[in-house]
C-alpha cells in the first residue's frame, strides 16, 4: 500500500520481533535513519525492559540514527481510573479477549463472566495493572492442565507504566540516547521525543 501511495519511495519491508535484534535491509546501510515508535507501546514494557528495547533498536538503526518516540505521562489517579475503567466497558471488553483467545489458539474453556475487569493505578510501579479478577472459586481446563481459580484471584493481563519527562529522559538516557526535542498536547497527558 505504501509502494501505492508514493510510488517515489523506496519501500522494504521487515517482519521480525521487535524485542530482538535483527538486522534492516543491506541496501539501506549507509543511509541516515529515524526509528519510529509512536503511541504508548513503550509504557508495556516494565521499565529494564523499555531501556533495553531503547538500546536495541540504538543498535538496529545504528550510529547517528535518530528516534521518535511517544510515551503515555503521568497523569492524576481520576484520570487513569476513568481511562481504564470507562463506563461503556471497551476496555474490559478488550481484556477479556485475552480469555477468548486463550480459549480460540489453546482449547481453553475461560469462561468470560466468570472474570471481572480491574484496572487499579499501582503508585509505587508508576502504572496501571490491567487484571481480571475470578469473580468465583472455579477451575478451567487448557492445554490438558486443570487451572483453579480462588474468588478474587486475578489473573495480571498488562502493564501500562506512565512517565514524567524526567524519568524518561533518564531511561533514554541509559539506553544511550538524548533527548533533543519534545512535544505534549496542552493537558500533558501524552509525549512524542525526538
Amino acid at each position: 500500500a505504501l509502494r501505492k501511495d508514493f510510488t517515489d519511495l523506496s519501500v522494504d519491508a521487515v517482519v521480525d520481533d521487535i524485542t530482538a535484534p535483527f538486522a534492516l535491509p543491506a541496501e539501506i546501510s549507509g543511509m541516515p535513519k529515524v526509528g519510529f515508535f509512536p503511541g504508548s507501546t513503550l509504557g508495556n514494557f516494565e521499565p529494564h525492559e523499555a531501556q533495553a528495547f531503547l538500546r536495541s533498536a540504538r543498535d538496529i538503526l545504528g550510529k547517528g540514527a535518530q528516534m521518535i518516540i511517544g510515551v503515555d505521562l503521568e497523569k492524576s489517579e481520576r484520570v487513569l481510573y476513568d481511562a481504564y475503567n470507562d463506563s461503556a466497558g471497551v476496555t474490559a471488553a478488550f481484556n477479556r479477549n485475552v480469555l477468548a483467545h486463550l480459549n480460540r489458539e489453546f482449547a481453553a474453556n475461560f469462561r468470560l463472566d466468570d472474570f471481572a475487569h480491574q484496572a487499579p493505578w499501582v503508585e509505587r510501579e508508576q502504572r496501571i495493572e490491567m487484571r481480571l479478577v475470578s469473580r468465583r472459586p472455579h477451575s478451567v481446563e487448557m492445554a490438558g492442565e486443570r487451572i483453579r481459580f480462588e474468588a478474587g484471584e486475578h489473573i495480571l493481563t498488562e502493564c501500562c507504566h506512565k512517565y514524567t519527562s524526567e524519568r524518561f529522559a533518564d531511561l533514554v538516557a541509559a539506553a544511550g540516547w538524548s533527548i533533543r526535542q519534545a512535544w505534549s498536547d496542552p493537558a500533558n497527558l501524552f509525549g512524542v521525543y525526538y
